[in-house]
């Protein structure tokens, strides 16, 4: 097979100031065109605008006096674009490389784009086998030489030269047809992280689940939930230059896990309680909330009074007259707050203030209030307008008369009760010794979950049914579940 069979290709190697895509900056940049015009090379320092630490010139031998006088990435970027357009991008661990460029133009409002093959991925392919596939791996294992001057290892010239010699040596050792057919499926697959096996896309389900991203020991990274598996992790893997979290996280993963369940309500379930129970690094909402508090109407003969409830009122999401969900006394405070100056009511009658006798509330002063607190405004007119003002935000009772059951993927049970998550069950034996169970912490996550997919609920839940205890007076028999 002849070069022009091959796609042009742009070995690319950058040195930077660090590891962040977003705070870190480009020293070196070297690339090494490949293509039916023959081989050509190019490298430029490139000044980052900020002191390079001590560490990282130790390893580069790149010091501030060297980048001093270079030009800064702006000026260079017009003659970069014109070296890799129409050019696949090839780079070891490609992700890093490519994405500290592709942050560089977007530093300059530009978007960067290009086909991208990543040479960690191309040795993985190509040599199961082997142990490692860094590149000082790659360098020993197949005598990769980088040249002279400007070309030593952790240099942006040395590496990329490295990475072209290990494409030459892989063309000689494998046939062409064979090459070309990995090089165009590695370039069609997204840009995983080199951990991952190159064949995760083909593994993903196009089904609705949860994911786990694993670091080495198997502790979860992140625990995320998908209408589509497949289509969801992918997207992780296809922005994560844009931010330093994702960055930081698609450089410590180590494995991807997943589990399919039957629909988008028991991922989200499922997602809530391993969230919950793992408190994995990286996921930032569904966290095990400390505290729930709400305010709870309690009526008297003409109007009623507001009662911030305590942490984790066994009456939340029981009780009827219990409105907004808090994770602090003062969200709370500052909620109602929102609500007496938006609906005009009265400070006094709602709790915020004591009365002075005589006094007008603070709302009163600024004309906000009608004057309940004077009596202006009859009090159960002015209880009325509490009612219809706070009505949107009720905290909706259990429905059900007890624990019910959702049906699952592979047959299991998830049981729930009073707005929480019991636990799964395998068959409705265990799920009726679930249920016995003393009833769980109202979940405010559970709640809006549950919420909003209530018309489902409704169609695929089933009661819990309760155990029938065997006769003590009788020969004990089996645990039997009634119909």
């Amino acid at each position: 097979m002849q070069q022009h069979s091959f796609p042009d290709l742009a070995f690319v190697d950058i040195e930077t100031t660090g590891g962040s895509a977003q705070h870190d900056r480009i020293t070196e940049i070297a690339v090494v065109r490949v293509g039916h015009d023959g081989v050509h090379e190019w490298r430029s320092f490139v000044n980052p605008g900020c002191p390079i630490p001590r560490a990282i010139q130790s390893l580069t031998g790149i010091t501030d006096a060297m980048v001093a006088d270079a030009p800064p990435f702006e000026a260079l970027a017009g003659e970069l674009v014109g070296l890799l357009s129409g050019h696949v991008f090839v780079a070891h661990n490609a992700r890093f490389d490519y994405g500290f460029i592709k942050n560089a133009f977007a530093r300059m409002d530009a978007d960067f784009r290009a086909n991208v093959l990543c040479t960690v991925r191309l040795s993985r392919r190509l040599y199961p086998q082997a142990d490692s596939h860094s590149l000082d791996a790659l360098i020993a294992r197949h005598g990769l030489r980088m040249g002279e001057a400007d070309g030593g290892r952790h240099r942006a010239l040395g590496d990329a030269r490295a990475i072209h010699a290990f494409w030459e040596m892989a063309r000689t050792e494998f046939a062409p047809e064979l090459l070309l057919q990995t090089v165009r499926k590695l370039c069609e697959l997204p840009s995983l992280p080199p951990a991952l096996p190159a064949e995760l896309p083909e593994q993903l389900p196009n089904a609705p689940g949860v994911y786990r991203f694993e670091d080495e020991r198997g502790a979860p990274l992140y625990i995320g939930k998908a209408v589509d598996l497949r289509r969801r992790v992918l997207s992780h893997f296809s922005g994560d230059h844009r931010r330093t979290a994702s960055m930081e996280l698609s450089q410590q993963v180590r494995r991807v896990a997943w589990t399919e369940t039957a629909s988008e309500l028991e991922a989200l379930l499922v997602e809530a309680s391993q969230v919950k129970a793992l408190a994995p690094l990286y996921n930032r909402q569904l966290r095990p909330r400390q505290n729930t508090y709400a305010w709870r109407l309690v009526p008297d003969l003409v109007s009623g009074q507001l009662v911030l409830t305590g942490a984790n009122d066994p009456g939340i999401g029981v009780d009827a007259e219990v409105y907004g969900l808090f994770a602090s006394r003062a969200a709370a405070r500052g909620w109602l707050r929102e609500r007496v100056d938006e609906h005009g009511l009265c400070a006094v009658h709602t709790g915020l203030e004591k009365q002075t006798p005589g006094k007008p509330c603070f709302a009163r002063q600024l004309r906000r209030c009608l004057g309940a607190c004077l009596g202006h405004e009859p009090t159960h007119l002015h209880y009325a307008r509490l009612c219809e003002a706070l009505a949107p935000h009720r905290v909706e009772p259990w429905p059900y008369g007890g624990p019910i059951a959702l049906p699952g993927n592979g047959g299991v049970l998830h049981v729930l009760n009073r707005w929480a998550y019991v636990g799964t069950a395998q068959d409705a034996q265990e799920a009726a010794v679930l249920a016995r169970e003393a009833p769980p912490r109202f979940d405010a996550d559970v709640y809006r979950i549950l919420r909003a997919a209530r018309e489902e609920l409704e169609q695929r839940a089933q009661p819990v049914r309760p155990l029938i205890m065997p006769d003590l007076d009788r020969e004990a028999g089996p645990i039997a579940v009634t119909a």
